[in-house]
């Protein structure tokens, strides 16, 4: 997703060190190594990434380093400090096109959704949480407006039923929202489903994590760039960005503001986000909603890792 415009963004040279946090299925780290001759750290929390990459790391003259692990522990995996970072948020297209994995409302399958398959799966979710945390789950995580509604139709779907399977929820979801019209843009359960993926596999704390994580092992001069896919993701980078450039923008109910500015820790290469040209969205529908924003490390020193001043939201803690 946005390969030439991540590379322009990365600009790999000769000798250099990258990190891939999210690898998948090693597009981005095969055309960073193609580029130039330079060395990728590739990271991928999905053991099926980690298999399917052995050619590519068998093929890649030593260049390419591929760990099982998440990009918010990207320290851990380099020996020093690296010259590029890359991150593209959520969940994989093959991720999606296995019905197995649980991730897609299209495809009937286990109610899964972990991208480790470790820790507690969605169904554990939706079995076991009370109304008002599955509701708080689904409105902030999902921004569905009919969150409560949605909530209640779960939990009483469940009285006669434990729900195991991606139709059970949908169903459940459908008896909240009504089936899916043809004048609907989305399916009535895609901000469910998004909400309960993002909750069981803790995205935007790790996003937050890898950010600052980033700051502090990227050179001077090293660059950063982040491919989103919604709204939440794009305003936690878009953030940020801004609070590591010094452009403080104006506090929300989630994140106060700055009585005082450091010293930028990023410059930004352009302003705002780059979007996927028509040509890529036409070949794949998914870039559209696809935007892509970058910074150049300085030499200042890293600012607080403080997720809840960046946006990241913040949910009351709850036992599965």
């Amino acid at each position: 997703m946005l390969l030439d415009e991540v590379l322009q963004a990365l600009a790999p040279a000769a000798g250099e060190v990258f990190i891939d946090g999210t690898f998948g299925a090693g597009g981005y780290t095969r055309a960073i190594l193609g580029h130039a001759d330079c060395q990728v750290i590739a990271i991928d929390r999905d053991p099926a990434a980690i298999r399917d990459g052995q050619g590519l790391v068998a093929g890649s003259g030593g260049r390419l380093k591929l760990v099982h692990g998440t990009f918010a522990t990207m320290e851990d995996f380099a020996a020093g400090k690296v010259d590029g970072v890359v991150l593209d948020i959520g969940v994989s297209s093959m991720q999606l096109d296995q019905a197995e994995r649980g991730f897609s409302f299209l495809r009937d399958g286990p109610l899964d959704m972990r991208m480790s398959g470790e820790g507690f799966s969605a169904a554990d979710v939706v079995n076991t949480l009370p109304a008002e945390a599955l509701a708080d789950i689904i409105f902030v995580l999902g921004e569905e407006h009919k969150s409560r509604s949605i909530a209640r139709a779960i939990v009483k779907a469940r009285e006669t039923e434990p729900l195991r399977t991606t139709f059970d929820l949908v169903r459940a979801v459908e008896r909240a929202t009504g089936p899916q019209r043809a004048k609907d843009r989305t399916h009535p359960a895609t901000r469910t489903f998004q909400a309960l993926r993002i909750h069981v596999n803790g995205e935007l704390d790790e996003l937050a994590a890898a950010l600052f994580a980033a700051e502090r092992i990227l050179k001077p001069g090293g660059r950063l760039v982040v491919v989103t896919f919604h709204s939440l993701e794009d305003r936690l980078v878009k953030r940020f960005f801004a609070l590591r450039s010094g452009h403080v923008p104006s506090a929300s109910r989630h994140a106060p503001g700055l009585e005082q500015k450091p010293e930028p820790s990023f410059t930004l290469p352009f302003k705002g986000h780059v979007d996927a040209s028509a040509a890529e969205c036409a070949r794949n529908p998914r870039a559209r909603s696809a935007k892509l924003r970058a910074g150049v490390r300085t030499d200042a020193p890293p600012m607080a890792a403080d997720a809840v001043l960046i946006g990241n939201p913040q949910l009351k803690p709850v036992r599965h």
